[in-house]
């Protein structure tokens, strides 16, 4: 191993710790500004494809998911494009979401993500677009890494473990999402399939402290169902290239 390679392990294993650290053990949140937060990317860590099991992203294809909510029917349509976003100096695939309730566009939503040369996805944005009528009405919980305070984030790690707790995002008072995992061998049957082996987790922020929502990843395939106590979106099929 040389001497970069050491050191680019050692960057990634620290960043890997800093965002654990950000969050207690005793599963009760932790403080939202805690000091030792400060994930430091190295852009010579990034520059591969993102093929994560659990979230691999291919340029061209488009997932389709459904599901019954309070308000109505909500489709979401999320397609990963050929696009790409510097940030922090890291070149980031672009996601274009688009989500629908009883067939308007409610949102939509850009995300950015890279993966490092350990196979973790990091998180580094998103550009949200509250939609009604046609007109955007509030852009709330946008934010950018490296922008007023706004803090990288890993939305799947190159291998969980169960128990595993870490920040997705963060930019205070704006977007402090959290993960734990929860399971490595959960079982998920959705419209696309019945699956097994999959990753569990439950999301939840300290900016809305009474919810909480499950999260299912299988691999080779990605996300599969997100559900809450109200809510239960499905992956219905998926266009591939």
């Amino acid at each position: 191993m040389t001497n970069r390679q050491l050191l680019q392990r050692v960057v990634a294993a620290s960043c890997l710790a800093a965002l654990v650290a950000a969050c207690n053990d005793s599963g009760t949140l932790g403080p939202p500004t805690d000091p030792d937060y400060d994930p430091m990317l190295d852009p010579a860590d990034f520059g591969g494809p993102i093929d994560n099991p659990y979230f691999a992203l291919v340029p061209g294809t488009t997932r389709h998911y459904e599901g019954e909510t309070e308000d109505g029917l909500e489709s979401v349509d999320e397609t990963v494009t050929n696009e790409v976003r510097s940030i922090l100096g890291v070149e980031a695939t672009v996601v274009h979401v688009l989500e629908y309730l009883d067939g308007e566009l409610s949102e939509e939503t850009f995300d950015w993500y890279a993966q490092d040369d350990e196979g973790n996805v990091w998180y580094l944005g998103e550009d949200s677009r509250e939609i009604e009528n046609g007109e955007i009405v509030s852009t709330d919980g946008s934010w950018e890494a490296g922008v007023d305070g706004a803090q990288p984030g890993i939305i799947m790690q190159a291998a969980p473990q169960v128990g595993q707790r870490y920040y997705q995002e963060f930019y205070l008072g704006e977007a402090e999402d959290e993960a734990i995992v929860q399971s490595l061998n959960a079982s998920v049957d959705v419209p696309f399939g019945e699956f097994a082996g999959c990753l569990q987790t439950e999301d939840f922020t300290r900016l809305e402290p009474d919810e909480r929502e499950h999260k299912y990843y299988c691999p080779g395939v990605g996300l599969v169902l997100e559900e809450s106590e109200d809510e239960r979106i499905e992956l219905v099929s998926v266009d591939a290239p």
